[in-house]
């Protein structure tokens, strides 16, 4: 009687989980399309570039960038806008990052590289420099873009139409991602679509909500709001200072946008696992406030929604054949079969989103386990190094 109550408490678990899967994957899978409906930037379709009003000042924080500053640097002065400035600090980098730079401004007047002074004390190294880049603009806008960023041409007018349009004072977008290696297409859209689903759209852009998110790669704000509140001197030593930083902008009453718009820029984030793996633990334990629950709450999540179905299907086909019977094998094999192909269809349309083909989505349940991998990193590790420079607690602790 213990044995058949055991099994009859099995049976109802399974139901409920495998009922609970069901409905979370269909979601999942018919809400792809659906994400970021009504914030969607579009791109302009005429240029105002022949008479720009506004003038616009970009600036790239470059630490040991050489093998991307080329590329950032053509990209924004290819812009369309043509009332712009280009400054970029060599945030003393050790690659001849400076020089890159300066080749591929080709003399173009527009131009200004700054050879950024170290940190002051318990500085982290990005929000110096773009301070230091911030001091020396004279736009109207300022546009904080990442060196391994590559910006559209009409970018620039975008945003600035965008904050113009809709008297914002601070713009975010969320871009595209360059993946080249066999890791990079495997876990960063894994990595990068948690993230996303994550953000609240609506109460972001919601000037009645204190919810506030930024995507670092690509931050435009008015000059005087960011003046006014101090820069980056407001997160100075934060490794999450774009997070931050639209935090306490939103929280001193200006006006925040945050924004899909794929065409925008494409950024190569990381090259190979390890780096992967180094640069999302720093980030992701920060996002989630440092709250210990939050973060067992996403490991467990993963692991029991994303991870255990295909251990299920593996155990569930074992039993089959090994069954004397020749039975199919356990009442919940098909089932979780089913989740299985829910959550390849899921990334077979996130990749098809963003314009990919699509194939990847077989690896799937790897990236989420190289996920879990990066999480548990992120929150158990006390301190972590990026670029020379350590971060302890999400704050800058020293550098070298």
């Amino acid at each position: 009687m213990i044995g058949s109550l055991a099994v009859c408490l099995i049976d109802v678990a399974m139901s409920i989980y495998v009922g609970l899967l069901s409905v979370m994957w269909a979601g999942l899978v018919f809400g792809v399309p659906r994400w970021g409906e009504g914030f969607t930037l579009r791109r302009p379709r005429q240029s105002t570039a022949s008479s720009p009003t506004m003038r616009v000042s970009v600036c790239i924080p470059a630490r040991n960038e050489a093998h991307n500053i080329h590329e950032a640097v053509a990209a924004v002065l290819a812009s369309r806008w043509r009332n712009l400035e280009l400054i970029v600090v060599d945030d003393r980098s050790t690659d001849g990052t400076a020089q890159a730079c300066i080749e591929a401004g080709a003399g173009d007047p527009r131009l200004r590289v700054l050879s950024g002074d170290k940190p002051p004390e318990q500085w982290a190294g990005k929000p110096w420099a773009c301070l230091q880049a911030a001091k020396l603009a004279t736009g109207e806008v300022l546009v904080f873009v990442d060196a391994d960023v590559r910006i559209d041409s009409m970018t620039v007018q975008a945003v600035v139409e965008t904050i113009q349009g809709d008297q914002l004072d601070f713009v975010s977008l969320f871009g595209s991602w360059r993946l080249v290696s066999f890791w990079e297409r495997v876990v960063i859209p894994t990595v990068g679509w948690l993230i996303r689903g994550a953000v609240d759209l609506n109460r972001a852009n919601d000037p009645e909500s204190s919810d506030a998110f930024a995507n670092g790669q690509l931050i435009a704000m008015r000059r005087g709001p960011y003046m006014q509140m101090g820069g980056h001197a407001a997160v100075f030593n934060q490794v999450l200072e774009d997070v931050r930083l639209a935090q306490i902008v939103k929280s001193g009453g200006y006006r925040v946008g945050l924004f899909v718009a794929p065409w925008a820029f494409s950024v190569r984030l990381y090259r190979g696992l390890s780096e992967i793996i180094s640069g999302y633990a720093k980030n992701l334990y920060e996002g989630m406030g440092r709250r210990l629950f939050v973060g067992l709450l996403a490991i467990g999540f993963i692991g029991v929604g994303t991870l255990l179905p295909y251990v299920l299907v593996i155990a569930g086909t074992s039993l089959s054949i090994a069954s004397p019977s020749g039975d199919f094998g356990p009442w919940w094999l098909a089932p979780m079969i089913a989740v299985c192909i829910a959550q390849w269809l899921f990334r077979f349309l996130l990749e098809r989103r963003d314009g990919r083909s699509g194939w990847i989505a077989w690896a799937h349940p790897l990236g989420n386990l190289v996920l879990v991998v990066i999480l548990i990193r992120s929150v158990f590790s006390s301190s972590v190094k990026w670029k020379g420079r350590r971060f302890k607690a999400g704050q800058a602790g020293y550098t070298t």
